[in-house]
């Protein structure tokens, strides 16, 4: 007879690895789950809900689907990925973990040795550094980055349009590099137009920069065909950075996208940020 799991586990999947979970602190050390512990669940499962659907459609095209994360820190989102969807298929898959820092690529490197997570490889490189490296692959089905802080997330776009991403996933974090501009160009802007009320106070200049620069993304995506949807990552564990980007490829009519992005930047004075968002 199958035994049965402990009520306080029943909303974990079927299959899916408890040490890992553990790793993560969604179980604490004793294999149990808490309040605490169950919250991080329900997050874990919100954000694959987003992402499942574009793994499916994937492989409907190809089983060996190529995803790189970039900001990867402790690879908590490749590794969900790998045990809810890839564990228990030899398809040929990978998911690349793009990460700066050594101690987190190495236990990440541990981790997935120890879980027989093969398919997965962690790289110490700068979302900058990998769009030029020979260690990714050409093809890359999807790309994600959760939380990269300020131009990381503009990077990751970068190299998803170079490598032609069917799909793009962003929760972009803090970014400063819009509103830096709009600060610089604050007086000549406020003679000019009643419009730079809107962030002529500092905390405006702050949050409207950071709106902003998503909206010059989602143009930008668009400008290069793809159709884009902005929701909200509700109950992450960021939830003052809850806004979640996808991006489908559909080669869709480029022009007007293209028409609006240029109007915004010479409209908002930020025509110097033009190479960013035209890459």
């Amino acid at each position: 007879m199958t035994k049965s799991m402990p009520p306080d586990l029943q909303e974990i999947r079927p299959g899916q690895s408890l040490e890992l979970l553990k790793e993560l602190h969604i179980l604490t050390r004793d294999g149990r789950m808490n309040q605490d512990s169950r919250r991080k669940l329900k997050q874990v499962y919100h954000l694959y809900q987003f992402i499942e659907p574009l793994l499916a459609e994937a492989r409907q095209d190809h089983a060996d689907i190529r995803l790189v994360d970039h900001g990867a820190g402790k690879s908590y989102l490749g590794f969900i990925l790998w045990d809810l969807f890839f564990k228990d298929k030899d398809e040929g898959a990978r998911i690349y973990g793009i990460e700066t820092r050594d101690e987190l690529v190495s236990r990440s490197r541990a981790l997935a040795d120890r879980l027989g997570f093969s398919g997965m490889s962690f790289l110490k490189l700068s979302v900058a550094e990998a769009t030029a490296s020979d260690l990714l692959p050409e093809r890359v089905d999807l790309v994600t980055a959760l939380h990269a802080c300020n131009t990381a997330t503009d990077d990751a776009i970068a190299f998803a349009l170079k490598k032609q991403a069917r799909y793009i996933v962003l929760v972009p974090c803090c970014q400063a590099e819009v509103a830096a501009v709009l600060r610089k160009h604050k007086g000549q802007a406020l003679g000019r137009d009643a419009l730079t009320e809107i962030w002529r106070h500092p905390i405006h200049t702050r949050e409207f920069g950071s709106h902003i620069t998503n909206v010059l993304r989602c143009l930008q995506l668009e400008a290069h065909g793809y159709q884009v949807t902005v929701t909200e990552l509700v109950g992450w564990e960021h939830s003052m950075k809850n806004e979640l980007i996808i991006a489908r490829y559909q080669d869709l009519p480029r022009k007007r996208p293209t028409e609006r992005l240029n109007t915004l930047l010479a409209t908002l004075g930020l025509e110097e940020l033009a190479g960013r968002f035209f890459a």
